[in-house]
């Protein structure tokens, strides 16, 4: 049997002849910026409520889920969909949501990022 190589966009971050190369895929990045936006407060998920709903039932939680990462030469682009709790103020919480993620990049690829444009999917209504 052959198996097709699986196809993922990896991008190189560090060139050295003695050593070697860094490559990073896309899907890290992603990765990346789903595990600093969770940690804001208020973030209830990425993407959307029936997305985890299912996600959760099958006991899986993807931290790159409503998460689009495009990678240039010389800089990166996020697009992310929420979900937010109740109560939490939208511009407040996407605005942490932007210099966390962009952050946390830059700090764990050292690679620019242009820009992090935050979208909310949904709204948590917590029980009590």
């Amino acid at each position: 049997m052959n198996k097709e190589p699986e196809i993922r966009n990896t991008y190189k971050i560090h060139e050295n002849g003695k050593i070697g190369e860094v490559q990073i895929a896309d899907e890290v990045v992603a990765v990346i910026a789903g595990l600093a936006a969770s940690e804001v407060k208020g973030v209830a998920a990425t993407g959307s409520n029936v997305t985890n709903e299912i996600a959760s039932k099958f006991g899986k939680k993807n931290l790159s889920k409503g998460i689009k990462v495009l990678v240039g030469p010389d800089c990166v682009s996020v697009d992310m969909a929420l979900t937010i709790d109740y109560g939490y103020g939208i511009p407040e919480t996407a605005k942490q949501v932007q210099e966390k993620v962009k952050l946390a990049i830059e700090n764990m690829t050292g690679l620019t990022v242009k820009e992090v444009n935050v979208r909310i999917a949904g709204v948590n209504i917590v029980k009590e």
